[in-house]
């Protein structure tokens, strides 16, 4: 899978028709936010699915449809209210502003890492991740599938760079060392399926002190 400025459209349909789930949906709006004429097309899309279901005959369902799809969505009353939005979320773009956030958590030198508590999705969580000026990742790959979209600052790999409102879809089969190419700090939301997994002898032994 190639690096990619957006998401793929395979992504923008299924957030369109709210199939995507929720961890991977954060990081799709809050590029969308950034990027409004991505957005309007995804607003078109969504429009049209709207009309589609108004031609569709109504059919029967059961009685009990709705409290086992409530039951399916949370399994504790915790689940079911939204987090309390966290007081230092100025400057990030509205969808993130939802979520309370995790205390921020040193992974390396100026490499910092925090949760955003939104609902997770199996492995799939999402996380802002704080990169230095100068600073390069160890080159990896990914145990599952990370969407990364760039909130501030700019990171570089082989596909060349990445500013705010960027995205780049990065799976298994992706090798890359982002780094820090802007004078301020490169902050990006995540969405991660997994552990990363470093590459190389120093990667491995590295591996058990890095968790994201």
């Amino acid at each position: 899978m190639t690096a990619l400025r957006q998401p793929s459209e395979e992504r923008l349909l299924a957030y369109a028709a709210g199939t995507l789930n929720l961890p991977e949906s954060v990081v799709v709006a809050a590029h969308l936010a950034m990027r409004p004429r991505a957005a309007s097309w995804v607003n078109g899309l969504q429009s049209v699915g709207g009309e589609v279901l108004e031609t569709i005959d109504p059919a029967p369902v059961a009685d009990d449809l709705l409290a086992r799809t409530l039951a399916r969505l949370s399994t504790s009353p915790e689940d079911l209210a939204p987090p309390e939005p966290a007081n230092d979320m100025t400057g990030l773009p509205e969808p993130l502003r939802r979520y309370a956030l995790g205390p921020w958590r040193r992974i390396g030198p100026d490499m910092r890492v925090r949760d955003v508590l939104a609902p997770r999705h199996g492995d799939c969580r999402v996380i802002l991740l704080s990169i230095g000026p100068g600073r390069t990742t160890p080159v990896h790959t990914h145990a599952g599938v990370e969407l990364t979209c760039v909130l501030s600052g700019a990171y570089e790999t082989d596909e060349g760079v990445f500013g705010p409102g960027d995205f780049e879809e990065a799976d298994g089969e992706v090798h890359h060392r982002p780094r820090t190419v802007s004078a301020e700090p490169c902050l990006c939301v995540v969405a991660l399926d997994g552990q990363i997994r470093l590459d190389g002898w120093i990667g491995r032994l590295l591996q058990p002190f890095v968790r994201l």
